[in-house]
């Protein structure tokens, strides 16, 4: 896929542009072609840059008290970044690990902002882009305080029916807020 292409899928996904912001939007995205478990952004790090997963899958973890905790997973058509980093130029709190071979372009802050000054649609474009990612992390949050782990993974899986093969469990597990050994049990019901 070229970056007219993902330019066109980024439109149809979150708003229409004009011609002119997706010309100055194609000359400013850099495509990315990155191996399984590259570090994106590591924890500590200040990171200006957002990234638009053309091909892939990537996930946000934090390491708290030497433990492993997955907070966010995106995949194709979707942005990830540091976003506190990214919108307050503080460092990083988490890490942000590729976790299949991707294709994705980054595009900077600078640049972002730039054109949202410069472009009325553009602006829409980046409120659809926070609006959804909010909105995921609020039914993520809704997931965690009212439902059970059987529901949270049934929830996961209607959204997502192949995340399996392209997530580890542990991390699965993790993102869902319930344990390996619950989720095997999720998974393999004793009759």
């Amino acid at each position: 896929m070229n970056k007219e292409e993902v330019i066109k899928r980024i439109c149809e996904t979150y708003a229409p542009l004009s011609r002119a912001c997706q010309q100055e939007l194609l000359d400013n995205g850099m495509m990315l072609f990155l191996e399984k478990n590259h570090i994106l952004v590591r924890e500590g790090q200040h990171s200006d840059k957002t990234y638009y997963i053309i091909n892939g899958c990537a996930r946000a973890y934090y390491l708290k008290d030497g433990k492993d905790i997955t907070d966010w997973l995106a995949f194709e058509n979707e942005f990830i970044s540091s976003i506190i980093s990214f919108f307050t130029h503080q460092p990083s709190p988490h890490y942000i690990e590729l976790l299949e071979d991707s294709v994705l372009v980054e595009f900077s802050k600078s640049k972002i902002d730039e054109l949202a000054d410069k472009y009325h649609d553009f602006e829409r474009l980046i409120r659809m882009v926070v609006t959804k990612t909010m909105l995921s992390q609020q039914e993520k949050i809704a997931s965690m305080q009212f439902y059970s782990a059987k529901e949270k993974y049934a929830n996961i899986l209607a959204i997502r029916p192949d995340i399996t093969q392209r997530v580890p469990l542990t991390f699965i597990a993790s993102y869902l807020g319930i344990t390996l050994e619950t989720l095997s049990r999720i998974r393999n019901p004793r009759n």
